[in-house]
């Protein structure tokens, strides 16, 4: 049961940084804690843990206007974050997790500002049937969070500019376009402040936990190890990933996300693969390519294989099905 929960405001909008700050409070979150994290990036695409730099974002388009392209620990799909977006993450170790109980402080927030609010589908929450939030979710050993975005006056031209959303996304969604299907609260509260907004998410954060939070400081933390994952965040390695030259690709849409492999074959057998995928558990498509590298390139011998994926939940054992499923049909 949560006895303590702690509130903390990031005080600039660099995402390396603020993403830095974020796996640090995930770390050093104390038992029976929750922590409420408000942040905000400039200008930024972020893209989920296993996602494809260069087909979800134009890249060098964003890097010319001064962007920043950006990877985050947890899974899902990119977004874009200029100073109309405010983020927030709820960090709590996983004997204290409730996903139903962090985003009724969404929910509660917005009906503070009068607003009726309701989750949809895996990981968004709407207003009159559009996306103002999405979510995403991460857990290491016995720490997780769950972070998001809150749209209040958000660039729409601009978020359609630079991602690339792929047309079995949209027709999965039932829309033709990126900016038909989100919304953001001034469209709602003209007169909506950040300030308004970050004073909703704190009373109902304290609301939903029955608790008063204590604030917490930028200043207050480690500088030195929060620099040391900045760097880390910011690195070309882990904004972009390993490149591999592919002889093979196969893709397809799930009800739990896209899912694309690439495959370099030598002497039939798989030499190298890559997995990218915009699915809410990271770590199962992370675990895939050693089960793929030194077999044949065969559907056969790849589902053989497949089958012996030790699944950890039954969703992550749904998943490996769905996947084995695709495998058989496609020409390999």
């Amino acid at each position: 049961m949560i006895e303590k929960i702690t509130y903390i405001e990031s005080d600039q909008f660099s995402p390396y940084r603020n993403l830095a700050v974020e796996e640090y409070l995930l770390l050093h979150c104390e038992d029976k804690e929750c922590i409420l994290y408000l942040w905000q990036n400039q200008n930024t695409v972020v893209i989920g843990r296993n996602q494809n730099a260069w087909k979800e974002c134009k890249v060098e388009s964003l890097e010319e206007n001064g962007g920043h392209l950006a990877r985050r620990l947890s899974g899902g799909g990119a977004v874009y974050h200029d100073l109309g977006n405010l983020n927030f993450t709820f960090l709590v170790n996983k004997d204290e997790y409730s996903l139903e109980k962090q985003l009724q402080v969404i929910i509660n927030a917005m009906g503070r500002l009068g607003l009726k609010a309701e989750k949809s589908g895996r990981n968004d929450i709407l207003i009159d049937g559009k996306k103002f939030s999405g979510n995403a979710f991460y857990e290491q050993e016995k720490h997780c969070y769950h972070h998001g975005t809150i749209m209040v006056d958000v660039n729409k031209e601009i978020l359609s500019r630079y991602l690339t959303v792929s047309k079995d996304k949209l027709k999965s969604k039932g829309v033709d376009s990126v900016k038909s299907r989100v919304t953001n609260l001034v469209d709602y509260i003209p007169d909506l402040t950040l300030e308004a907004l970050k004073k909703a998410l704190r009373e109902a954060f304290e609301e939903v936990y029955g608790l008063t939070s204590n604030e917490c400081k930028m200043e207050d933390l480690d500088q030195k190890e929060i620099e040391m994952r900045t760097k880390h965040f910011s690195s070309w390695d882990w904004r972009f990933g390993r490149k591999i030259d592919f002889q093979y690709e196969i893709s397809k849409r799930f009800s739990w996300g896209q899912m694309n492999i690439q495959f370099q074959v030598d002497k039939g057998k798989i030499s190298d693969v890559n997995v990218y995928s915009d699915s809410l558990k990271p770590m199962t498509i992370e675990k895939l390519p050693k089960y793929l590298k030194g077999i044949r390139y065969h559907k056969k011998n790849i589902c053989s294989e497949l089958r012996l994926y030790w699944a950890e939940d039954k969703q992550e054992e749904e998943m490996i099905a769905d996947i084995i499923e695709w495998i058989k049909e496609e020409e390999l």
